[in-house]
């Protein structure tokens, strides 16, 4: 391939990826939902539980996985269910869902708020040598919220979530990882204050990591007047409504500084894609969750393209990463794991994205291959986009230049 003037990486990994299925084939499928992530440069992505059954027995598991080997266009580790049927009321048979390949375990947009269940499933996790995903908030806090509580929460009149909500979660759930030792993943952080717990984590050498996600790195609360903010006419703009919520501006340069400094691990997506019907309702009863795989790259290059953010540290952040959570897990093929999934070290898997960080286009949602078009940047002008996906070298997808 002539790659004269494109940036050479490891393919990207997301550790936090809704296919909807089984259950939810409307909104998206295993393989729409990898070809999305393919044509956004990920060649690894972590199926979450949340499907219809949910991913709480070993069946599930491996119907993912045979879905998966039979038409995905990128690589699918499964994500099990911690609780049965995440009611966050039993756990689920732990063992079993590891034993048929789920590489970590997570409730995700269903917490798990009875502190002794989160207990016994960290004492698992420490056992079975896998990660708990964790959705942290606490739900007598956010209440009837449906948006970030601030002053835009109440020009709009829409009850809002307080910081508070993340951030008491993220302590318990710390607490118990350093009274377990059981390996803790925090998933989508969006608060100053969760940063500060975490912080105090790793300070003390605690087996916690964490993600944050494209939209909580670009955008803010004030996304829910519409997309040119406080001047637009379209607000309670759904697409711009998700948990956690969009947070303040102070919140959005915490976590980008916190991205920069290493002390949040990956980037992940946490593509949920909804059919039009679940956004094209009232904002307090639209489906929280936007898609991002086909957008991140581009809308994270804006980072670098400000100043804020370094290119190498942005591909680490989506490559190497999220492969050391990743690695935590004893569910993945160890030849991969033996191998360096995430580098371009010889003998990895030839999981490999071209990149071109000057290439313009503008994003459309009528052109996605996943079936999701809830995304607040549609018609953003973005400047880096990914131009080939290798997976198991052979090519998942190009571009014609």
């Amino acid at each position: 391939m002539d790659a004269r003037g494109l940036i050479v990486a490891p393919g990207f990994i997301d550790l936090h990826v809704h296919l909807r299925e089984p259950g939810y084939e409307q909104k998206e499928t295993i393989a729409t939902g990898t070809l999305a992530a393919v044509r956004g440069g990920f060649t690894t992505v972590l199926a979450m539980a949340n499907t219809n059954p949910a991913a709480d027995s070993a069946a599930v598991i491996a119907w993912v996985r045979d879905r998966a080997e039979a038409g995905a266009a990128c690589r699918v580790l499964p994500v099990g269910s911690v609780t049965v049927g995440q009611q966050g009321k039993e756990l689920a048979p732990l063992a079993e869902l590891a034993e048929a390949g789920a590489v970590a375990f997570s409730d995700d947009g269903q917490p798990i708020s009875d502190p002794n269940l989160l207990r016994a499933a960290l004492d698992h996790a420490r056992a079975l040598q896998r990660p708990i995903l964790a959705h942290c908030e606490d739900t007598d806090l956010v209440g009837e919220g449906v948006m970030n509580e601030g002053p835009v929460a109440t020009h709009l009149g829409l009850p809002g979530i307080p910081d508070a909500a993340e951030d008491s979660a993220v302590a318990e759930a710390i607490a118990l990882a350093a009274f377990t030792a059981g390996p803790l993943h925090l998933c989508h952080l969006s608060t100053r204050g969760s940063l500060a717990l975490l912080r105090i984590a790793k300070e003390q050498g605690l087996p916690v990591t964490a993600e944050v996600t494209p939209h909580h790195l670009l955008l803010t609360d004030e996304r829910v007047l519409g997309p040119a903010g406080a001047g637009s006419l379209a607000r309670y703009d759904t697409h711009a409504k998700m948990r956690p919520p969009l947070r303040s501006e102070a919140d959005r340069q915490a976590l980008i500084a916190a991205l920069r400094e290493g002390l949040i691990d990956a980037i992940a997506t946490d593509h949920a894609p909804h059919a039009a019907e679940d956004k094209d309702c009232e904002f307090a009863a639209a489906a929280n969750g936007v898609v991002g795989l086909e957008t991140a790259f581009g809308v994270l290059m804006r980072l670098v393209h400000e100043g804020a953010l370094d290119l190498t540290t942005l591909v680490e952040r989506l490559t190497a990463g999220p492969a050391r959570v990743i690695a935590r897990s004893g569910g993945m093929v160890p030849s991969d794991l033996a191998s360096g999934l995430g580098t371009l070290q010889l003998g990895a898997p030839a999981d490999v994205v071209l990149l071109d960080p000057e290439a313009e286009w503008t994003v459309d949602p009528a052109t996605f291959a996943s079936k999701g078009r809830n995304t607040p940047f549609a018609g953003w002008r973005l400047r880096g986009r990914v131009v080939t996906t290798i997976v198991g070298g052979e090519t998942a997808f190009t571009i014609k230049r």
